[in-house]
């Protein structure tokens, strides 16, 4: 592994455990340098992984200071299951199955980003997503019954991606996102801790098969405050 990535995981770590703190100053680049035994442009390629994460925000004449760590960072872009991507950011993640359901597809939810959903038979799961025992997020899944007639308890607190993947053989492949910022529902507020003024980032997708069979309709409802999106973008 390259000298500037064993200097990145190590900070990494130092930030994850609390040494460096948030609102903290970290050590000068020459201090670092010392300490790592590395360049300074070690220091520095380091560092800049580290303000691109997210950890870390440089500033003109301090240096580089730990940025709040309570927000929990999702990729919007991608198609990840939570519990691929907690395990990825190894968090203290819990999920809690509130409810499941056969039902109709709420279809005008989903009409900025599928004109054609109509109200198909679907199973509803409703699933409250903890971390570090923090309700942050509710997920609403309408699962096309055709598709996946049904899905066991235990598959949809673990990885209902995994049970997709690994027991039916399904073939995920893209998925449509849109997000927008809504005020708290009352329902949002009894399970989030929220109150009426709060506000929440929801995030509705539209997931299709390798042949474009479009299976998995979900609403994900974020802590606002919890929530950070970061993508990674080049001028063309």
């Amino acid at each position: 592994m390259a000298k500037f990535n064993l200097v990145y995981h190590d900070i990494k770590t130092k930030i994850d455990e609390g040494i460096y703190k948030t609102n903290a100053l970290l050590p000068s680049e020459n201090a670092l340098a010392q300490l790592y035994g590395a360049s300074r442009d070690t220091i520095r390629r380091a560092l800049a992984r580290l303000r691109d994460e997210g950890f870390i925000q440089s500033q003109r004449g301090k240096g580089s200071v730990v940025i709040n760590q309570q927000q929990y960072t999702f990729p919007v872009s991608g198609v990840v299951s939570y519990h691929e991507l907690a395990a990825r950011l190894n968090l203290n993640a819990k999920t809690t199955l509130i409810e499941k359901t056969k039902t109709k597809l709420p279809a005008k939810v989903f009409a900025s980003i599928d004109a054609g959903a109509k109200a198909i038979p679907v199973t509803k799961l409703v699933r409250v997503r903890t971390v570090n025992d923090e309700p942050v997020i509710i997920d609403t899944d309408y699962l096309d019954a055709t598709v996946i007639p049904d899905i066991p308890d235990k598959a949809a607190t673990h990885s209902i991606y995994a049970y997709f993947e690994d027991e039916l053989k399904l073939s995920i492949a893209y998925s449509k996102k849109e997000i927008t910022v809504e005020k708290a529902t009352p329902r949002d507020q009894e399970l989030l801790h929220l109150t009426a003024s709060d506000p929440i980032v929801v995030i509705r997708s539209v997931s299709s098969l390798e042949d474009t069979t479009q299976f998995q309709y979900t609403e994900s409802r974020h802590r606002a405050d919890r929530f950070r999106f970061q993508e990674f973008a080049r001028r063309s």
